[in-house]
């Protein structure tokens, strides 16, 4: 109990600050330690049950076809490379000049901290981009996928660290059961219904289908709840699996991050070589940012994408554990990672809020890393000269396309960011172009061609929305701007920029109403 609340008072003072809880949980765990208090039984357990629960949800959002994309799987592939690399000679060299016991490493322990340097945090990117409302833009996706990779690279490590290595017989099951099983899975997640048999379904296929079947044959458990997490990916019910498991994975990573806490008290040494650590942030971003640019990102997105990840990651605690365990790192490392972690955590985040500003005030700066504009993914889209511009082609937005383009034939445009979907409203005849309206450029664009008389905000993301119609207000465009909202504080928020709101709650149900009346006006039976 005491445990417990050193968790919560720590963890709502760091969200307080604008910090990720996670930050306050590891400062819980050295307060804790620090008042001479014992570590609980169990705590260790469901410290493992929280990495394990992680990977099996990591394995339910990943999307192979998307992660073949250069931009992600090649960063991914030549940041761990060249961040490890980095951060090896910097210990190598520190080794050189530092007399300090914390830096007698051999040259296995040194490439191991690199290693779990070069990951950023999960974590932190979704938190922020979720702030933002740029979970859906552009390099809010890219930034996402390489974090995946990352997981991916870190789960293959932690699946041979060991030195457990699969036997041909053991491969030959996985390989063999896991086709044919694929089906019989999605027949039983079928049948869990939405309650609370859904989520104990993720603890079966998780623990006992995934890590228990993989430590049965010889493999990492860890490795087999991601890949059952993998093979259910493809399952319409696999979304809704992770959202229904992520108050119980998050619950269980607190007892990872205060078990962290308590392997002992940071020392003066161990907080300045974290701080050391925390200066070498920018050659770590920097090194985000050549990679994605030259890979064909526009400079915003790269500069953005580089931004997200321009942190340390619980998962490089992961790595860290695990070389402790093995005899690899000294337990005062682990205690520097969990210090680095936290303070890139409060560094980050205010750079990565003030993002746009960085980008504009430099902006000549970044744009000249680029090879070729006109070649740069994610490339600005103008309005060409559409009468009505709909943002946003999900429901409503194609509601309210189809509706415009009765009354303006051929002078609709709409624009979505998420390619897929633009390929399905092109196939059925809407003309539909991909594009970013929460990109600063794409509205600078538009003033420099033709300002179409409307704009339709019909965006998922109120924060999109509310961004969009401030880049309009800001840029000067002589438009009519309506936006969809869902609560009365975002109809105020929206009426505060002087643009009209449709609450999709409200009005949905005044639309019900005349519905109704109308069927009893005219009644079929």
């Amino acid at each position: 109990m005491v445990l417990v609340g050193f968790a919560f008072f720590f963890g709502l003072l760091t969200s307080r600050l604008g910090l990720a809880p996670m930050v306050g949980f590891l400062l819980a765990g050295f307060a804790y330690n620090l008042a001479g208090l014992e570590a609980p039984d169990g705590l260790q357990v469901v410290a493992d049950l929280g990495v394990t629960l992680l990977l099996f949800t990591i394995g339910l959002k990943l999307d192979l076809r998307g992660l073949a994309k250069t931009e992600i799987w090649g960063t991914s592939l030549a940041h761990i490379v060249a961040s490890t690399a980095l951060f090896t000679a910097v210990l190598a060299a520190a080794q050189l000049w530092i007399p300090w016991p914390l830096f007698d490493l051999s040259l296995a322990a040194m490439v191991v901290l690199g290693f779990a340097l070069s990951f950023s945090s999960t974590v932190f990117a979704v938190k922020v981009l979720e702030d933002k409302g740029d979970m859906s833009a552009f390099y809010g996706k890219v930034a996402i996928g390489i974090l995946v990779m990352q997981d991916v690279f870190a789960v293959v490590f932690l699946a041979v660290s060991e030195g457990k290595y699969p036997t041909l017989w053991a491969l030959s099951v996985v390989v063999l059961l896991l086709p044919w099983g694929r089906k019989a899975i999605h027949r039983l997640l079928d049948s869990a219904g939405h309650g609370e048999l859904l989520v104990l379904s993720g603890l079966f296929f998780a623990l006992a289908a995934g890590f228990g079947f993989f430590q049965a044959v010889g493999l990492k458990g860890d490795l087999g709840a991601l890949v059952l997490g993998v093979v259910m990916a493809g399952h319409p019910k696999s979304s809704e699996l992770a959202k229904s498991l992520f108050s119980l994975k998050e619950l269980m990573l607190v007892g990872f991050f205060l078990s962290v806490g308590m392997q002992g008290l940071p020392t003066g040494p161990l907080v300045l070589t974290a701080l050391a650590l925390c200066a070498l942030l920018p050659l770590k971003t920097g090194l985000y940012y050549a990679i994605v640019v030259r890979l064909g990102l526009r400079s915003r997105n790269a500069l953005f994408t580089s931004l997200s990840l321009a942190n340390y990651s619980e998962f490089g605690l992961i790595v860290a554990v695990l070389g402790v365990s093995q005899g690899w790192l000294s337990v005062d490392w682990l205690i520097v990672l969990a210090l680095a972690v936290s303070m890139s955590f409060a560094l980050a985040a205010p750079v990565s809020a003030a993002s746009e500003g960085v980008y504009q005030r430099f902006k000549r700066f970044w744009d000249g890393f680029e090879p070729s504009r006109s070649a740069a993914q994610g490339s600005v889209l103008n309005g060409g000269h559409a009468h009505a511009l709909v943002i946003g082609m999900g429901r409503v937005g194609t509601g309210a396309y189809d509706e415009l383009a009765v009354r303006w034939p051929g002078q609709v445009m709409g624009i979505e960011h998420n390619p897929e979907k633009v390929q399905t409203q092109q196939a059925a005849g809407r003309r539909v172009w991909v594009g970013d309206a929460t990109d600063t450029d794409f509205w600078r664009a538009i003033t420099r061609t033709h300002t179409p008389a409307l704009v339709v905000l019909a965006m998922p993301s109120h924060r999109s929305n509310v961004f969009a119609a401030e880049q309009i207000r800001q840029a000067g465009l002589r438009t009519q701007v309506v936006a969809i909202a869902k609560f009365d504080e975002e109809v105020a928020e929206l009426q505060a920029l002087q643009v009209p709101s449709f609450n999709m709650y409200s009005e949905a149900g005044m639309g019900l109403a005349r519905h109704a009346l109308g069927a009893m006006a005219n009644p079929r039976v």
